[in-house]
């Protein structure tokens, strides 16, 4: 199994979690993260480290977040590796309780 970046990360783009990952799975994107389904562990240090609770394992995607599974795999192949933590983008705090932020996302 792997970890899978929900909606929440969405304009949020917190880097806490990238911090802690020992296998450099994240991927950075314009405004959101993505997990490499092929090279997480499954270790799990960065669910709690995640400020807007935006990680989850894939058993665990709630149904209405099951797209995002796929999505996680399609950008994590185009996307360079993030493996610092940097800023999270200048509005994130007020995105971060927001939801259905999908229209949102930048995948380019």
């Amino acid at each position: 199994m792997t970890h899978v970046v929900l909606e929440a990360c969405i304009q949020c783009r917190y880097t806490d979690c990238v911090d802690v990952c020992p296998v450099d799975c994240f991927k950075k994107g314009p405004n959101f993260l993505t997990i490499d389904p092929d090279e997480c562990i499954d270790c799990a240090v960065c669910i709690p480290e995640c400020p807007v609770e935006a990680i989850v394992p894939e058993e665990d995607v709630p149904a209405n977040q099951q797209h995002m599974i796929a999505l996680n795999a399609e950008l994590a192949k185009k996307w360079p590796t993030i493996s610092r933590m940097e800023d999270a983008l200048p509005e994130a705090d007020e995105w971060a309780k927001r939801t259905d932020k999908l229209q949102y996302l930048i995948k380019e």
